[in-house]
């Protein structure tokens, strides 16, 4: 088994937490792996939410042990976790699988443009909280012969594509990045002997590139298309 060499333990850590809520919502989730030199990227796709979560990791020097070549494969979220060794900084990569179709279709590697009109964290996490509590409240109150799938399903959707704050992406998006720990509050810098607090990644923002949207936070991505597979600006890997 091919082993990645993580940048340090927080890495591994991060990266292991990424793995486990996959799996938490899907048993048997598949990731698709892309590593270069200095990056691991992992692409998965939690059910329920249609989204594709992205979370890096640094990596402690170059991919197959400094040669000048790239990872790109689909694999199984599961074998992944089990292979995170948190303390040595290591990941293996478990062997391919027959990917589903979403690992196929990824986001743009470029062309991002800031979109206007994302409110602050605290903000983003009270419109998720509002949302799942009226969606608690509404199925709760519907009669029990009323409660069925397609009425679940016909409530959730009109909750979830609501827009967050003033933007074009849909609450769901936003959903799933709580879920997925991407949401959390930043911890304080360390403040170094000098002085200097080091970087902690970039703030929550909202990018747009052709038919997708892309949340980022500290914490990972998460990518959503506005438009189905036909649309202009899906791209194909």
């Amino acid at each position: 088994m091919t082993v990645l060499h993580l940048a340090d333990a927080g890495e591994a850590a991060d990266l292991a937490a990424f793995l486990s809520r996959l799996v938490h919502y899907d048993r048997a989730a598949a990731v698709r792996l892309k590593a270069g030199a200095t990056t691991l990227a992992v692409f998965g796709r939690p059910p329920s939410f249609e989204v594709l979560a992205i979370r890096t990791a640094r990596l402690a020097k170059p991919y197959e042990n400094g040669l000048d070549v790239t990872l790109d494969v689909t694999v199984s979220a599961g074998e992944m976790l089990e292979s995170v060794e948190e303390q040595a900084a290591t990941v293996g990569v478990p062997a391919a699988v027959t990917g589903p179709p979403w690992a196929g279709v990824l986001p743009p590697r470029g062309g991002w443009l800031p979109e206007p009109g994302l409110p602050g964290p605290d903000a983003v996490r009270a419109e998720v909280a509002a949302a799942v509590a009226e969606f608690r409240s509404r199925t709760e109150e519907l009669a029990p012969e009323l409660r069925t799938r397609a009425e679940l399903d016909r409530v959730g959707r009109e909750i979830w594509s609501r827009p967050v704050g003033d933007t074009r992406l849909p609450v769901r998006a936003a959903h799933a990045a709580q879920s997925l720990g991407f949401l959390r509050p930043v911890p304080p810098a360390p403040v170094s002997a000098e002085g200097q607090v080091p970087p902690v990644g970039g703030p929550l923002a909202l990018y747009s590139s052709g038919a997708w949207l892309r949340l980022r936070t500290p914490f990972g991505s998460v990518a959503v298309r506005r438009a189905g597979l036909g649309s202009l600006g899906v791209s194909v890997h």
